[in-house]
């Protein structure tokens, strides 16, 4: 399993491999000067999916494919080969073989896409693990009502350490 570790304003802090068989207790994280903890109490189903993320523990994650950065390029390609077939041009056996390229290009790309589990929480990435099915693409609500409890609970911890002690009533009126 491969994590991607985000940090505070989801920014990338490093990636690490992780062996679920094995359960590291730490990891040390190349070019962050704290070692990873990943919490792993329940953090796998009985069928070996993930339903935790290892990096927070949030119960809450959503599947998404990570599509390679030459995605745009082969799509651009793509509408102007169905513009030049569309304007008569594709009789042409040069067009017609750059066409049938693109086709195969658009189907590898598809299929070799990544996919992985994000966590709506923290941010990181999990590749390389069993993906249930009950794990849904990206929904606004679900991040929203994560984002709320994670604001919420941030207020609440907050409150709590910002709440002075009070001193008891003889020593208020003494002073």
């Amino acid at each position: 399993m491969r994590i991607e570790l985000r940090g505070p304003e989801r920014r990338r802090l490093g990636r690490v491999e992780l062996d679920e068989q094995a359960r590291p207790a730490r990891v040390p994280v190349p070019g962050a000067e704290h070692d990873f903890f990943p919490q792993w109490d329940a953090a796998f189903d009985d069928s070996g999916s993930l339903r935790k993320c290892v990096a927070c523990g949030c119960e809450h994650l959503y599947r998404r494919r990570n599509l390679p950065q030459v995605t745009p390029v082969v799509a651009v390609l793509a509408f102007s080969g169905a513009m030049v077939s569309i304007l008569g041009y594709a009789a042409h056996a040069a067009a017609t073989a750059l066409l049938v390229a693109l086709l195969v290009a658009d189907l590898l790309i598809i299929t070799l896409a990544v996919r992985q589990l994000v966590c709506y929480r923290c941010g990181a990435t999990h590749e390389g693990v069993r993906i249930a099915r009950y794990h849904r693409p990206w929904d606004r609500t679900m991040a929203e009502k994560v984002a709320r409890e994670e604001r919420e609970s941030g207020e609440a911890a907050a409150n709590a350490q910002a709440t002075p002690i009070d001193a008891p009533r003889e020593t208020r009126e003494a002073t």
